[in-house]
């Protein structure tokens, strides 16, 4: 770069993190600003998935391909990056297993993994005997498996801790407990961002804050159809019986490609480093209501014990909940806002956005800097700077941190929150009130709603997919739809 560049983030999630990182390392003035503490949001109320397992072929499939290989580039520069003793980001490739128990899920989830072959991921369809070798206390009420070996995890507050520690290696400052309040403009131009503590000069800003990314693109006088879609978890105690895989059930990616506002539930079991296990997966649209409600428990509780009947004698300590970063068309805001020169977007990944930071990251950094990162194949073929005034960068006056999701602050992947229920640990059978397995019927059938995982994009210019004004988020940045 000619001239080093001054970046404006908006979010110190992962995906902040991760682009704070990327676009520091090559050069540019990053500065991170957050209302609340670093990965205080959805980054802490996630399990860390880094998975192909639920995406068909397109778009969204790629993108997470390339994530997969920049993890492992990623991690191998953080041990240079990261001072003595910094913890580790338990990157685990645990592998995913998809199960149906119906034979209208079975053809559904077979059919979908032949199209996800085709597209390059490892979909390997098992019969029972090896399915139960991989998952022993799996339900033997299978109709079909798929096992997916590229499916992996990691600490989602560790790793945005790391990405960010990192970050002010390479000279990126991070300001926490500061609320974005507008832009500073020239003209339709982005030339900083006003906060609560002064003002940022920049040549770029990019909104990176997950579920709010909605509130703070509107505070810069463009919409950006980024909304708030509820998920609960479910954390049990530490015991012997372990789930090796992350297993869920084949209606899941169906519920992950669905826009319902509705609640949906589906069944997604793992178990973590501690002994205890995870249940999800819920998925509601109805604001920043943060309520963890008992109907939604029940309905977690009794899909879990459809594939793991031992669930239902072992005691739940807690739960917890939190917004993913939902978009119609469900599929990441990713590049420049041509409505404001200046202004950039890296949201709107759903429940993705662990798995798919580090490729969210390298794009904008090809397409902010226009130069490709080392080991990531160039994918937009943009160039040129972002623009905007010089000028050293004021910090302006952080306060406290704020809490933005009522967590109580960055956690570990069980999940933050006290006991469910006054009377301490139950069975997901018994005191709860969770009721058991029956009546609730067999997971939902597929059918179609696989293929809703992710709109496809043919050509190889990745970057364009996911770009702010594709057709179709027109209608919804023109003001012309709910």
């Amino acid at each position: 770069m000619s001239q080093r560049q001054k970046v404006v983030i908006v979010g110190a999630g992962i995906v902040g993190a991760a682009t704070a990182r990327v676009l520091a390392r090559s050069g540019a003035d990053v500065v991170v600003v957050d209302r609340g503490p670093s990965a205080g949001g959805t980054s802490s109320g996630g399990e860390g998935n880094i998975l192909v397992s639920d995406k068909g072929p397109g778009a969204e499939l790629r993108l997470t391909q390339r994530s997969l290989a920049a993890w492992a580039r990623v991690r191998a520069e953080l041990r240079d990056e990261l001072p003595a003793g910094f913890p580790d980001l338990e990157f685990e490739a645990k592998g995913g297993l998809v199960a149906a128990t119906t034979e209208a899920g079975a053809t559904a989830l077979l059919e979908f993994a032949a199209t996800q072959r085709a597209a390059g991921v490892i979909a390997e369809v098992l019969d029972g005997d090896r399915a139960h070798e991989l998952e022993p206390d799996l339900t033997r009420a299978l109709t079909a498996a798929v096992h997916y070996p590229q499916d992996a995890q990691v600490q989602p507050v560790i790793a945005t801790e790391a990405l960010l520690a990192a970050a002010r290696r390479h000279g990126a400052r991070i300001i926490q407990g500061v609320e974005v309040l507008g832009p500073v403009l020239s003209g339709p131009a982005v030339t900083g961002v006003r906060t609560a503590g002064g003002t940022l000069p920049a040549d770029a800003v990019v909104i990176a804050a997950g579920p709010w990314s909605g509130e703070v693109a509107a505070r810069f006088g463009v919409p950006l159809p980024v909304r708030p879609r509820r998920g609960t978890v479910l954390v049990t105690s530490r015991m012997r019986q372990r789930v090796f895989h992350k297993v869920y059930d084949a209606d899941y990616v169906g519920a992950v490609g669905s826009g319902a506002a509705d609640l949906m539930v589906s069944s997604v079991v793992e178990s973590t480093a501690a002994g205890t296990v995870l249940i999800g997966s819920s998925r509601e649209r109805r604001g920043f209501d943060d309520r963890i409600e008992a109907r939604v428990l029940a309905a977690l509780a009794a899909k879990a014990m459809l594939l793991f009947p031992f669930l239902a004698d072992v005691p739940v300590i807690r739960a917890y909940g939190g917004f993913r970063p939902f978009v119609p068309d469900h599929l990441p805001v990713i590049g420049a806002d041509p409505r404001r020169p200046g202004l950039w977007h890296a949201t709107g990944h759903e429940g993705a956005g662990i798995g798919l930071s580090l490729a969210t990251a390298d794009l904008l950094h090809d397409a902010m800097l226009g130069v490709a990162v080392p080991g990531f194949p160039g994918s937009s073929g943009s160039s040129g700077s972002a623009g905007g005034s010089a000028g050293p960068v004021v910090a302006g006056g952080p306060g406290g941190p704020v809490d933005r999701d009522g967590s109580g602050g960055p956690v570990d992947r069980d999940g933050p929150g006290g006991p469910v229920g006054a009377g301490g640990p139950a069975g997901l059978d018994g005191a709860m009130g969770l009721g058991g397995a029956a009546g609730l019927g067999s997971p939902a059938r597929l059918g179609g709603a696989m293929g809703l995982a992710g709109p496809g994009g043919a050509g190889d210019d990745l970057a364009a997919e996911f770009r702010p004004d594709r057709p179709s988020l027109m209608p919804y940045l023109e003001g012309s739809a709910a």
